[in-house]
């Protein structure tokens, strides 16, 4: 374990249940505290007042307020399978409206305070556990959408594996980059239709008539 790696490691895994519910509450703390204040402004300090415990019991739990934003980030990044997958109407025609539920999922996990999220993208320090996170829920999520399309009627790409790859990243990265956007509200409900739409048309195989 790198120097770095030791700054940003969490220096108590709960064991028990009273100390997993402390280590919750510093966490719910910070995530107010980072969106209140911004992360400059946003010391242990605060985290430890709005968690309504003492400075020092909050360090025995995280070193400072950077291993803190990487665990929160671990977190929302490392969220689980895609909700609703299993409910899928898998009958020809219905393509789209499983592409949708993809996009909404998506959607639905970034709908926290836009404040918070920019904090977490465009500050949080990198560590092995958010590299470990983003593989491991990258893999999970490429998975299992990539099962989807091989039972759907509609899809008819050739490559599943890199179609499965390219719709996530898509569907990722446009959900990340919207919903970090404060006057993000008015643009969700176009987001999730025209993302959709796009990317039904790639699984289908549509062409666009050449001109003439």
């Amino acid at each position: 374990m790198t120097s770095e790696d030791r700054r940003l490691t969490p220096r108590r895994k709960p064991r028990q249940v009273r100390a997993e519910l402390t280590r919750e509450r510093i966490l719910t703390a910070a995530a107010h505290v980072f969106a209140d204040y911004g992360y400059a402004a946003g010391t242990t300090n605060r985290i430890a007042e709005r968690a309504r415990m003492s400075i020092g019991s909050l360090y025995q739990y995280f070193p400072n307020k950077d291993a803190i934003l990487a665990e929160l980030l671990v977190r929302h990044i490392d969220r689980g399978a895609w909700t609703g997958a299993a409910e899928l109407d898998m009958t020809p025609g219905s393509l789209e409206e499983a592409v949708r539920s993809l996009v909404r999922d998506a959607i639905d996990h970034h709908r926290d305070d836009p404040q918070l999220l920019r904090i977490m993208i465009e500050e949080a320090p990198v560590s092995s556990d958010l590299i470990e996170a983003i593989e491991r829920h990258g893999k999970a999520r490429v998975s299992q959408v990539r099962e989807v399309f091989s039972r759907h009627p509609d899809v008819q790409v050739q490559d599943l594996d890199m179609a499965a790859e390219l719709v996530v990243g898509t569907v990722e990265m446009n959900t990340h980059k919207l919903m970090a956007t404060p006057s993000h509200h008015n643009r969700v409900e176009r987001l999730e239709t025209e993302l959709s739409a796009m990317i039904t048309r790639y699984l289908r195989g549509d062409q666009q008539p050449q001109a003439r």
